[in-house]
């Protein structure tokens, strides 16, 4: 299966559809994107505007070692960058900025490692932009 994102007017990603591997392959048996954006088109209206994602994508790393497509997998809310040929999820905080490689948004600071006692309490790192750091967050018991 190939996933395609439906985009907006701005490349905001509205829609992911999946589209089976025999549509989009030419005579040659070689897939092609053209293929499946007339096969949606087609579906759904041919003003509509297509990109073909990879579901086995993230932050520029095939998960199963292929070649990375596009960065990231889309996702509902993500935009689509022609210049950088990326999908890129939303920008989470302001203080945050994005890795050009993995077109996805990093903190100023890393966060920090848990602790073996803090991972055995549920605790988490969050992210506070008021105070642009990371807190440690303990779910209390009852």
């Amino acid at each position: 299966m190939a996933c395609f994102a439906k985009l907006d007017s701005n490349n905001v990603v509205e829609r992911v559809e999946s589209v089976v591997d025999a549509v989009l392959q030419d005579n040659n048996g070689v897939e092609q994107e053209n293929l499946g954006v007339t096969f949606l088109k087609n579906l759904y209206g041919s003003s509509t505007n297509w990109k073909q994602s990879s579901y086995n994508t993230h932050q520029n790393t095939h998960k199963l070692g292929g070649t990375p497509f596009r960065k990231n997998h889309a996702a509902l809310g993500y935009s689509y960058d022609e210049g950088r040929d990326a999908f890129i999820p939303p920008r989470p905080y302001a203080s945050w900025t994005l890795n050009e490689e993995t077109c996805w948004w990093e903190p100023p600071i890393a966060e920090p490692a848990l602790t073996a006692e803090e991972l055995e309490n549920g605790s988490v790192y969050r992210w506070n932009e008021d105070n642009v750091a990371w807190e440690l967050y303990t779910p209390s018991t009852q």
